[in-house]
């Protein structure tokens, strides 16, 4: 078994405003191996992308880390000053944004945006920088790479603009990179080339990927395990395989609940009444007992912890024992 490349330990992002504080990400761990895909999937709101953000040390203030670690390869970065982060930032971690016009500067080629990054990052000359860019869009799948590295990005087209991107966060051989909602953009024949592109990485580089989406199908072409948010929180953690086919939380059977399936005929799909609670309005014990049908007691007075189920961790009192929970009581 792999040390694991990231590490977050009990993460908690909090944005302090005139009204006071609100808790954003509370509370959130996970770990991702090198070569694994691991997917992050939720409602919007459910603190997704904030995680991200988080890792990469891209938080918008007034946003702040205000509890929790955060781990790569053994060393701890959440504490890292501004101008130890952006030396990581490239070199160690990458970063896959879902609108790539966003990533790229419409006023330099892509080849002038390649090359700056490579050569900030690694100890290469212009010429062999130049090189390597051009190998990065081979690698990606951009057609007469040598001639279109003078392109600007207005001259790609969505599916060619997001290759460019992945190409900029694999430029400096990060070990890790998060992408967030890399395919949302795109019509479905590009996302299937953007994810077999994914995976691909993950098996010739032993990169990992902390994949932020909310497309199910995506997770489920492309992670080795998943992370279901909500509220801040994860309700359900496990490999991809046992968290779709017996989902054990459930927010995670309304989410599966909701996909079509070409396996059988449904008259109607399953929904999950009522939305994410906004950040100034969570409920106490479980965020998720509004919504659910199977809510208990206990689960309006006490926030339940990640916990082993049949298949995988979730955070239900379901899956407690009833010792437990009179225990908590």
């Amino acid at each position: 078994m792999n040390s694991p490349l990231l590490e977050v330990k009990n993460l908690r992002v909090e944005f302090p405003g005139r009204r006071g504080t609100l808790t954003a990400i509370d509370g959130v761990s996970l770990a991702i191996n090198p070569g694994e895909v691991l997917g992050v999937v939720g409602e919007s709101g459910a603190g997704k992308s904030l995680t991200g953000a988080a890792i990469i040390g891209l938080l918008e203030p007034p946003g702040r880390i205000c509890g929790g670690e955060i781990w790569l390869s053994g060393r701890r970065i959440d504490q890292l000053p501004n101008a130890e982060m952006r030396k990581i930032r490239g070199r160690e971690i990458g970063a896959i944004f879902q609108d790539p016009l966003t990533s790229l500067n419409p006023l330099y080629t892509v080849g002038e945006q390649l090359v700056e990054t490579i050569m900030t990052h690694l100890p290469l000359t212009a010429a062999q920088a130049r090189e390597r860019a051009v190998e990065l869009l081979e690698a990606t799948g951009i057609p007469a790479a040598r001639a279109r590295i003078n392109s600007y990005p207005h001259h790609f087209s969505g599916g060619m603009r997001q290759r460019v991107v992945i190409a900029l966060a694999l430029a400096a051989e990060p070990k890790l990179v998060v992408a967030d909602e890399p395919t949302t953009a795109l019509d479905v024949s590009i996302q299937a080339q953007i994810i077999t592109l994914i995976k691909k990485l993950c098996r010739e580089h032993g990169t990992a990927v902390m994949l932020i989406t909310h497309d199910m199908g995506v997770i489920a072409e492309t992670a080795d395990r998943v992370a279901v948010m909500y509220a801040g929180r994860i309700a359900e953690i496990g490999a991809v395989s046992d968290v779709i086919n017996r989902p054990q939380h459930p927010y995670t059977v309304g989410l599966m609940g909701s996909i079509p399936s070409i396996a059988e005929e449904r008259d109607h799909l399953a929904q999950i009444d009522g939305s994410m609670p906004r950040l100034n309005a969570i409920p106490p014990g479980c965020a998720f007992n509004p919504r659910c049908p199977q809510a208990m007691d206990i689960c309006r007075q006490r926030r339940p912890e990640l916990s082993a189920s049949a298949t995988s961790l979730a955070a239900c009192w379901l899956h407690e024992s009833p010792a437990s929970i009179g225990e908590q009581r």
